[in-house]
């Protein structure tokens, strides 16, 4: 198996460019920039923003379990958590709960399965 010269020097050339190319979109050159990764809110909480969180998380908790579930008497603190933790964290804390709700019922009242449509 033969290799011919003017076979390999257009690959090497393609590849050159292209390369080229990667290069710089690695770089960013022609992206337009994230808002959001440029101001910086991309990046991880501090310990300090993570505490404050986390507090305006319990707290709202507490005034949930102290008012019977009545987000409307509940609403400044819900304002605060969502303020104080990165949105992503609000939706899981909210996924949280709703199963921290779910296991204490079940461990309450025990599994009971639907009555399924149809079976006798």
């Amino acid at each position: 198996s033969s290799s011919s010269p003017g076979r390999a020097a257009p690959s090497r050339a393609g590849k050159g460019r292209g390369s080229a190319l990667r290069r710089g979109a690695r770089r960013g050159v022609g992206r337009p920039v994230c808002p959001r990764k440029a101001a910086g809110k991309m990046s991880a909480p501090t310990m300090q923003e993570r505490k404050a969180c986390w507090g305006a998380r319990d707290e709202f908790w507490q005034c949930l379990e102290a008012h019977a579930e009545d987000a409307a008497r509940c609403e400044e603190l819900r304002l605060a958590f969502e303020s104080r933790c990165p949105q992503q964290w609000v939706k899981y804390f909210d996924k949280r709960r709703d199963f921290l709700k779910y296991k204490k019922k079940l461990e309450a009242e025990g599994f009971h399965p639907p009555e399924t449509a149809g079976k006798a």
